[in-house]
């Protein structure tokens, strides 16, 4: 069994089975992106639930695998070059695993690029303009009187999601074959209804995201992995 005893992480969450993936996580919007690719890949991996209380994620345990105390992270004992190795950062986990099986980033340069030009799409747009429109529709923010904040986040909501409809005319996702860059975005742009944005951002006037979020939402992988771990 690999020895995972580096990693000071597995003394507030332990290790059952040192030899397979160890994913620390909450099942938000990010902390999905996770379990679904690796649902998606058929790695086996044991979920630890870390939730958002700062009692956890900003424990000395956490920190040692993800200094900016976000979910998630992960440990895969089988590291590219024979060693264990942590990792944080949604989408650099994503790449990771998607080149560890050679799965879901494309079959040529071309298309990995593409790829992973669209996850950063989502890393660097959708995820944070996203996460403020919910914080000032449903969270703390709501309780500002303030329109400007709001307004500004929904307006910006508003015009990713026409990008989005826009890329995916005539094809099913995100950049062409199904990949990482889906799994990125699916989890986001399904969470608006949780935060009860749908309204504001005209979804019902969008011509392709409504039925790119159904068939995301319809695939096992996603329907298993979007309650890992369990809240």
């Amino acid at each position: 069994m690999a020895d995972l005893s580096a990693f000071p992480i597995t003394r507030k969450w332990p290790v059952a089975n040192a030899d397979i993936i160890q994913l620390f996580a909450y099942p938000t919007a990010n902390g999905i992106k996770v379990s679904i690719a690796l649902e998606e890949l058929g790695l086996p991996y044991e979920a630890h639930r870390v939730t958002l209380a700062d009692a956890d994620v900003k424990s000395p345990a956490f920190l040692s695998l993800n200094p900016n105390n976000k979910i998630p992270a992960i440990i895969d004992p089988n590291g590219p070059d024979g060693a264990p190795i942590g990792l944080f950062e949604s989408g650099a986990i994503l790449i990771y695993l998607a080149e560890k099986t050679g799965k879901l980033i494309g079959k040529t340069a071309t298309e990995r690029y593409k790829i992973i030009q669209w996850l950063m799409f989502q890393m660097g747009g959708v995820g944070p303009m996203f996460g403020q429109l919910g914080f000032f529709v449903k969270f703390g923010g709501a309780a500002v009187t303030d329109p400007i904040p709001r307004d500004r986040y929904v307006a910006e909501a508003r015009r990713l999601l026409r990008v989005v409809d826009g890329q995916l005319e005539g094809q099913d996702w995100i950049a062409g074959d199904y990949s990482i860059a889906d799994i990125a975005l699916g989890p986001w742009l399904n969470g608006l209804d949780g935060y009860g944005a749908r309204p504001m951002v005209d979804w019902d006037e969008l011509k392709n995201v409504p039925a790119y979020v159904e068939r995301f939402m319809a695939r096992p992988a996603v329907e298993k992995g979007k309650g890992i771990p369990p809240r």
